[in-house]
């Protein structure tokens, strides 16, 4: 028990000076051109380092923003612009999945067409089961990158039994409780398992999570690119590893809303029943948008 909590501390320890030595020599993990750079990189993408940086920059980043308070709330106004942009902007996708099943209805239902081809001069073509199987790739999309913006925009299914009933207090109090015990391990969990899974994908030899580092670094002479372009039919889609990214960005997306929810949770306990919803940025439509509009015209009248 002792050797275990000596290790905390020291990890807790060394995590500044990890930061610090990341941020000062990016060339060690950001210079992809050399083999060594790229290993360091796929090792501290899911490393103990990483993961201490992570929990002490979370901790310190929390203390200060107690200590001042305009600090916490521009961090949340930050984190949940990310999720509203990246949200709105990936939404579109849903708008390229219908167009392109049309697409794909007509080409092979009216036309007889057996592939699909855009662009001019060298077209981008491909065999109409293809793009068919592409449409998945465009549901993953919604789904690892929108999640973040539902949950701003309070749009997930839930069912309530107890929330709606009980004190704004005892409603921050289960916010927070939500996100340290469930949203941050969660995120954590799918982040370990992703960012090798990810990785085995592109670069082979392929590296195993049980790796040391110098082992990585060894085994770096032989790295080579070799991105996984295998498909589950003759002519079906084959960027699979596509999926496989947007695993870890899922992932990411959820950490940073985990976070961005308990500091409003934390700042929404501390000021009272009145901070509860500010500055978050939702969208409104439908009937809603036309309550508002009303009451300002009601009101400017």
């Amino acid at each position: 028990m002792v050797d275990q909590f000596l290790w905390v501390l020291q990890n807790f320890a060394l995590a500044p000076y990890h930061l610090f030595v990341a941020i000062t020599n990016p060339q060690l993990w950001l210079a992809w051109g050399d083999r060594e750079a790229l290993a360091r990189f796929m090792y501290y993408g899911a490393s103990v380092e990483l993961f201490f940086v992570f929990l002490t920059s979370f901790l310190v980043l929390t203390a200060v923003g107690l200590w001042r308070p305009g600090f916490m709330w521009g961090s949340v106004r930050v984190l949940e612009r990310v999720a509203n942009t990246v949200g709105r902007v990936m939404a579109w996708t849903g708008l390229v999945m219908v167009l392109q099943q049309i697409v794909i209805v007509f080409m092979q239902r009216v036309f007889a067409a057996s592939e699909i081809s855009l662009g001019f001069g060298a077209a981008f073509s491909f065999d109409v089961s293809w793009w068919a199987e592409s449409l998945k790739l465009h549901n993953a999309i919604i789904i690892c990158l929108c999640v973040a913006y539902t949950f701003v925009q309070d749009g997930h299914v839930r069912v309530d039994l107890v929330y709606s009933a009980v004190s704004h207090r005892a409603k921050r109090i289960i916010d927070m409780l939500g996100c340290i015990v469930f949203m941050i391990p969660m995120g954590v969990i799918i982040w370990l398992y992703g960012w090798f899974f990810m990785w085995r994908s592109l670069v082979v030899p392929n590296p195993a999570a049980s790796s040391t580092l110098d082992r990585m670094l060894m085994q770096s002479r032989a790295l080579r690119w070799n991105v996984e372009t295998i498909g589950f039919s003759p002519n079906g889609f084959n960027a699979y590893f596509l999926f496989k990214i947007l695993i870890v960005a899922f992932a990411l997306m959820v950490l940073m809303q985990a976070v961005s929810f308990f500091w409003r949770s934390l700042m929404e306990l501390r000021e009272g029943e009145e901070s509860a919803g500010r500055y978050r940025d939702r969208d409104v439509l439908g009937d809603e948008a036309e309550t508002i509009a009303h009451d300002i015209h009601s009101g400017a009248t």
